[in-house]
């Protein structure tokens, strides 16, 4: 059933989010030169997917976890972004190929060893990885990496129809931070 849910409002959403898409591309191209990032990411049962967002740092910046990178790397639109949460909108290409899901445990970097070590763990990589979830909501993110897998799973045992929307509603309504960077939140 949720699966479902994903197609249906990812499809929606890239439909009826195409002008803001579109918008933020053209900024980013003047922004960073390359509005749209890539980067591999642990998925389902640890196998690799390819994570599409807007990118938010500058191109050159070191490919690690948010809360590890410079604040002096995102860019003043980025940051804009991150706030907002826009910078997230590409995902649901992601969720429509059924690399992730709207709802799930964030998709984390293969060099993230303990996060990876604490969700094999609690069988949490069983799951789609998600736009956002439990933790999101709750501002806790991959810098707390035990804390962060123990949510994550606490989220996957509860997780019903009601719970999914209820995660989704509070993301929009803008519930947490977004990912964390040093000095910028």
């Amino acid at each position: 059933m949720i699966r479902l849910f994903d197609i249906v409002f990812a499809f929606v959403g890239l439909v009826l989010g195409f002008p803001i898409l579109f918008l933020i591309t053209f900024i980013g191209f003047f922004d960073t030169g390359s509005p749209m990032f890539r980067q591999e990411r642990v998925g389902r049962n640890k196998k690799p997917f390819v994570l599409v967002k807007f990118r938010t740092m500058k191109k050159d910046t070191v490919s690690v976890a948010s809360h590890l990178a410079s604040a002096n790397s995102i860019t003043a639109f980025g940051y804009f972004l991150r706030r907002t949460k826009l910078d997230e909108l590409p995902q649901l290409w992601n969720v429509l190929k059924g690399d992730m899901s709207l709802v799930g445990p964030r998709p984390c970097l293969f060099n993230q060893e303990e996060l990876i070590d604490e969700r094999e763990l609690r069988g949490v990589l069983r799951a789609r990885p998600g736009i956002t979830g439990l933790a999101q909501i709750n501002n806790i993110d991959m810098s707390t990496p035990r804390l962060l897998a123990k949510t994550d799973q606490k989220m996957l045992e509860n997780l019903t129809v009601a719970a999914y929307f209820k995660y989704i509603l509070m993301t929009v309504a803008g519930k947490g931070a977004g990912d964390r960077v040093p000095g910028k939140n």
